[in-house]
């Protein structure tokens, strides 16, 4: 259709203000609304959801991959490495303790049908590492916990609508609500939408990107044990039902079935859907569609053919599609590939992911004050941003946006201009690893790049 309408003019109240306004509450907005709390700022935390979680618990994005860099160097900690200690406490949480993380076949067969390996190793057998399994319902209970304490401003059922600009500044924005239009004032704004949703509506640079989408789902009354069996057992015959299973999927990870912490209970991280744009209405009611049928007719077979599953049902489907790019802000420097593959460190980095670096600049958007920035829309290249994704690198990027917004408040600066050093010296007191100090394996970013000219 071309035609459109003029929307009437409406005011909105003003709802809450505060001195910082996170939007979006998975796991980047959390930890920079905890982080900005614990600092001392007044918060505001607005989510669309009912809940808290984001991708991690809306979207069972069930596996925390991207803490470590190899089975030694553990790189995120933080707020991210809290919410694993806390969901462990619960028995939500599993991951190989220090003596599992090495490649040999015992290992393997141990941890690998809970997702906890080297996603980048190449060969049949891949090196355990730090990664962590857990429950996402857990997810939503732990986040609840740390904004309560934390004396977090909640509101959920929110959903971003606008910003609020005075000149090139933002003070705020405006969320539709079933009460209509409500305005929720801050003096600095966070951007932890996933989509660069503020950004882009604050008139920041960014690009498009895409990559596929996935109806993530739980089978239930699975016997893990038996099918484990089965896939040690039987290898050749194991190997041919699962090529079967990943085709009716349409695509998948080579392990399309994952063991999680409730007995039974089996995550899907598929089906790989490509070809859906992320931010279209259409395409994402298409693909819930589609990854439905297919995962209807994935269960039919597997009750069928793979020994454990016999009994297998469906007992939830992801509410939120998992989108892994869409928006990407462009900054004041754009990671590239290069940068995130061979470990290039910057004097200015506040978080890190596997072997890479965030450096501050890709957190803030050009054109635009008084915003940042903060998960897997920040200033990358498409093809860096799909190696720098996963939850834990996102957390810390929202514990470092958390704790910059403060120590401009509270210096009396503006987010472009604050102490970067002084951040990360912030950071190293909360526990966090801001990257500050690079690894052994690091290798430094030219001044050229530094520059980014």
């Amino acid at each position: 259709m071309d035609c459109a309408v003029t929307r009437p003019a409406a005011d909105a109240p003003v709802a809450a203000r505060s001195d910082v306004v996170v939007v979006g509450g998975g796991p980047a907005g959390l930890a920079a609304a905890v982080s900005a709390a614990r600092g001392g700022a007044s918060v505001t935390l607005l989510e669309r959801y009912a809940h808290l979680g984001g991708l991690a618990a809306g979207g069972m994005v069930l596996v925390l991959d991207d803490f470590a860099d190899g089975p030694d160097e553990i790189t995120v900690r933080g707020l991210a490495q809290e919410m694993v200690d806390r969901l462990h406490v619960l028995g939500l949480a599993v991951y190989p303790p220090p003596g599992d993380r090495l490649l040999s076949s015992e290992m393997w067969q141990r941890w690998s049908r809970w997702g906890l390996f080297d996603l980048y190793a190449k060969g049949p057998e891949k090196s355990i590492v730090y990664a962590v399994a857990f429950d996402p319902d857990g997810w939503k209970r732990v986040s609840n916990d740390l904004v309560e304490e934390a004396g977090v401003d909640v509101r959920l059922h929110s959903w971003y609508s606008a910003p609020i600009m005075f000149g090139d500044t933002i003070g705020g924005v405006i969320c539709e609500t079933k009460t209509g239009p409500q305005a929720v004032l801050g003096d600095v704004v966070i951007d932890a939408s996933g989509d660069a949703d503020v950004a882009a509506g604050a008139g920041a640079p960014h690009v498009e990107g895409s990559y596929m989408v996935t109806t993530v789902f739980r089978l239930g009354n699975v016997d893990t044990d038996t099918a484990e069996r089965f896939e040690h057992s039987q290898p050749a015959e194991c190997h041919a039902v699962n090529r079967m299973a990943r085709r009716i999927l349409g695509g998948s990870w080579a392990m399309w079935w994952l063991r999680t912490p409730l007995r039974g209970v089996v995550w899907c991280n598929c089906p790989h859907m490509n070809g859906y744009d992320g931010l279209s209405v259409e395409d994402l009611t298409a693909a819930d569609r589609e990854g439905r049928k297919r995962i209807a007719d994935l269960v039919e077979y597997v009750r069928e053919h793979y020994p454990g599953f016999e009994n297998a049902v469906v007992i939830d489907v992801a509410p939120q599609i998992g989108v892994r790019q869409s928006r990407l802000i462009e900054g004041e420097y754009v990671v590239t590939k290069d940068d995130v593959v061979n470990r290039i460190h910057f004097a200015d980095s506040v978080a890190r992911g596997r072997g890479y670096y965030t450096p501050y600049r890709a957190m803030l958007p050009q054109r635009v004050e008084q915003l940042l920035v903060a998960g897997r829309h920040y200033s990358v290249t498409p093809e860096a941003q799909k190696l720098s994704r996963e939850i834990p690198p996102c957390m810390s990027m929202g514990e470092a946006a958390g704790t910059a917004a403060v120590a401009a408040l509270n210096c009396g600066v503006t987010v472009r201009k604050v102490d970067v050093a002084a951040v990360q010296r912030r950071l190293r007191r909360q526990g966090a690893d801001p990257g500050d100090i690079p690894s052994p394996r690091a290798r430094r970013a030219r001044s050229t790049r530094e520059a980014n000219s």
